[in-house]
């Protein structure tokens, strides 16, 4: 049996940063544990934000990625054209393609097959965004 399962999901507003979302996920979308074999796709509808598969203990590591891509992107490069929304608007769109605006992921046997350090991050590159909306679609041989 083929199982097939499409959901919307709105992200709270978030501060800039890396935020881990994986709970918040895995709760919007219970039907993957209908599932032997597949994948979780989660697509992120925006463009000045993205998301990644990183370090889900430390929150240091969050940290330090926002501190390294701050400053390899900084908001006061001054040849920006793009600045009528704010100065984090263009370094946010120019973040976000540095990272992805979908992730798939593996289930197996019902769960997310991440590794055991492994969590979803929002990477939030404004600093007054707006909620974020997920699409998240579930395919796979069911149980």
């Amino acid at each position: 049996m083929n199982v097939m399962v499409q959901k919307n999901l709105k992200l709270k507003p978030y501060a800039s940063g890396y935020h881990l979302v994986t709970d918040q996920i895995l709760e919007a979308i219970p039907e993957i544990s209908q599932i032997q074999t597949g994948f979780l796709q989660v697509f992120i509808q925006h463009t000045s934000a993205a998301l990644t598969i990183n370090e889900n203990a430390d929150p240091t590591v969050r940290s330090d990625f926002q501190t390294f891509v701050n400053e390899l992107i900084p908001e006061t490069y001054p040849r920006f054209i793009h600045t009528y929304e704010g100065s984090d608007d263009m370094p946010a769109h120019i973040k976000a393609s540095f990272f992805d605006s979908s992730l798939q992921i593996p289930i197996t046997s019902g769960k997310l097959n991440l590794g055991i350090w492994q969590g979803i991050y929002l990477c939030e590159f404004r600093m007054r965004a707006s909620a974020r909306r997920l699409v998240l679609t579930a395919f796979g041989i069911g149980k």
